[in-house]
């Protein structure tokens, strides 16, 4: 059976995201004190005394968002309810009982799902003394917690798990075969294309420029196998980051990145490349992710500009990732989708690959013979051996007699011969140069 979900709802700062976050150990969801952060659906998986389950945030219940987004967001709360095993009622024990969580607890009501009440910002024991006060709200078992203070985090566990659904205590379902991470600008219609994927309203599509503040996870099955996409903020120039929201969805994106065994770039069919794109792709450059550039809404040029010259006009812009695929997609209607994910597979493939110390050292060898490095300082630069110590990405090892003989345009074409002969293709690859004398090399080769 599916991975059962416990639902977090209540009014808007009762602190719901801290709690996500406090009970994952994790800080995956935005915690600000303005109202409406979260909008999105968040979920992370908990284990627990053997269980698991999905945990999912929501948007504050009755929330008014400033970006006229609040049908959006009520059905996002809607949807979470719908597919919920377990309801934590989050209210704020200091300030007492509002006549918003009176609402919730109406809605509640209606509902044939086990609740917790969670006194939240129970700082102290003696705010405890305030439970009866919310008995009132007649929502299933109460429990006074404060994740500031880390209080009754494994009481709290304990209650969700005894009302977990029956049949339920299996062996976690697949894990993901794949993370991909969806970068771009705004509105290039990343969210568009991960409901596609999800074939489900899984988060908000809006043409509200940033939308999406959180990473969203959401998991999808593609021929069997289960894949992990993560839906991440659509960024901005470092320099327009004006407020907390904006400077965690920056950092949200970037550690997308850095956890994601594939990017996709996207980019908008209708609109230039422009410098945030290339400061985007540089973050993943830096961090050695694979990439596909993703032509998002190619449905919309009607045959004006021919795929060929967005290939030109990617490679030019983008000159040191002429192996990086590139994709034609329109992300509403599925077109080339599934093409694009099979390409994502076959990365993910090839960044995982390894290859024997002697098949390396033989194309090493014949590089250097067909283009041999330059003089320096009087010398020829010598690679004694070649050996691959890592995967995603696959990171090379040279031991040569002079490192710094070996110039960059030099590494470069040696990064070219091994792209083009062994299964790296189309993925990024590390490649360090290490000294080591002739004398160590001859000692080594006896041990």
């Amino acid at each position: 059976m599916a991975v059962p979900q416990v639902v977090i709802v209540g009014r808007p700062n009762v602190g719901k995201s801290s709690l996500f976050n406090w009970l994952a150990r994790r800080r995956l969801a935005i915690v600000d004190d303005y109202e409406g952060v979260t909008r999105d659906r968040m979920v992370t998986l908990i284990e627990h005394e053997e269980r698991y389950f999905e945990l999912v945030d929501t948007g504050g219940i009755g929330v008014v968002d400033a970006d006229n987004l609040t049908a959006d967001v009520k059905h996002q709360i809607d949807l979470a309810l719908s597919s919920a095993d377990v309801i934590l009622f989050v209210v704020d024990i200091r300030t007492g009982i509002l006549p918003l969580d009176e609402e919730v607890a109406a809605r509640l009501r209606a509902l044939d799902v086990p609740v917790v009440l969670v006194l939240n910002k129970a700082d102290h024991e003696e705010l405890d003394k305030q439970e009866h006060e919310f008995l009132k709200l007649g929502r299933g078992r109460a429990i006074c917690v404060s994740s500031l203070q880390n209080r009754n985090r494994e009481e709290l566990l304990d209650l969700i798990v005894d009302r977990l659904p029956e049949g339920s205590e299996g062996v976690l379902e697949t894990e993901p075969q794949m993370q991909v991470a969806i970068v771009g600008r705004r509105n290039v219609g990343k969210s568009t294309f991960v409901n596609t994927l999800a074939q489900a309203e899984r988060v908000i599509v809006s043409e509200v420029a940033g939308t999406t503040r959180d990473s969203v996870d959401v998991r999808f099955e593609l021929d069997g196998q289960c894949f992990l996409a993560i839906d991440t903020p659509g960024l901005r120039k470092r320099k327009s980051v004006r407020t907390d929201l904006e400077f965690y969805s920056l950092h949200r994106a970037q550690r997308s990145v850095r956890r994601a065994d594939v990017v996709l770039m996207f980019f908008d069919a209708m609109e230039t490349i422009s410098k945030l794109d290339k400061q985007l792709m540089g973050y993943v450059i830096e961090n050695h992710k694979p990439v596909i550039f993703v032509i998002n809404k190619w449905d919309q040029l009607h045959g004006s500009v021919t795929t060929d010259r967005w290939v030109r006009y990617l490679r030019h812009n983008f000159p040191t990732l002429t192996y990086a695929p590139i994709a034609f997609i329109t992300g509403q209607t599925g077109k080339n989708v599934k093409t694009l994910l099979n390409h994502a597979q076959m990365l993910f493939k090839q960044a995982r690959s390894r290859v024997t110390t002697g098949q390396l050292n033989r194309l090493v060898q014949a590089a250097l013979e067909k283009h041999p490095p330059p003089m320096y300082q009087g010398r020829r630069p010598k690679v004694y051996y070649a050996t691959q110590v890592s995967a995603q990405p696959p990171t090379i090892v040279l031991w040569c007699n002079e490192p710094k003989g070996f110039a960059k345009d030099y590494q470069r074409y040696l990064v070219s011969v091994l792209r083009d002969y062994l299964s790296f293709g189309e993925v990024p690859i590390k490649l360090y140069l290490q000294r080591k004398s002739r004398s160590e090399e001859t000692a080594g080769s006896g041990t």
